[in-house]
Formats: C-alpha cells, structure tokens, sequence
C-alpha cells in the first residue's frame, strides 16, 4: 500500500482504478482526473442484500496539482508505459 499527497488530498494508490492524463476542464485549463473506487462497508453486512460493494468517484485536479499528477504517473518509476512514444512513431 502507498499513498500520494497532492495539495491537502492524500489518496491511497489502491484505490485508483484509472487516471485521464492531458484533459481539459469546460474552461480549457488543463487537468488530471483520477477514478478511485473504495468498498462500502456497512454496519449490519450480513443483512444487507447490496449487488453494488463499491463507491465510485472521479476527482479531477488542475493547476500544479495537474501537473505533479501528470509527472507521477508517466514516471517509469511508477508506472509501466506499455507503448513508449518511441514506440508509436514506429506503429504502421
């Protein structure tokens, strides 16, 4: 288990299921948006009958925290790019 900081948002990385890198908001500025799914816990489980475990969310950030977003996760140190740009110029 790892967590980011970003601004006063500290998120645990097992809770990211996706991340939208160059978006945009409806101003044009530019953005990152994170989808982070969490279960839901309840406090009497056994009796809930529930087909949805899971609380979904996207949180988009712009700004410096936009651009830290975007340097984390196009790092080879955390994150594996299965097709590097020197790749896709080669792609017929």
């Amino acid at each position: 288990m790892a967590f980011i900081k970003i601004q006063n948002v500290v998120i645990n990385t097992n809770y990211i299921a996706a991340v939208k890198l160059d978006n945009q908001t409806g101003s044009g500025e530019k953005s990152i948006s994170i989808l982070l799914v969490t279960p839901k816990f309840s406090l009497f489980q056994l009796e809930s009958i529930s087909t949805n475990h899971h609380h979904h969310e996207w949180i988009e950030f712009t700004g410096q925290a936009a651009n830290a977003l975007q340097d984390y996760f196009t790092s080879y140190n955390n994150v594996i790019d299965l097709l590097p740009e020197s790749h896709e110029s080669s792609a017929v």
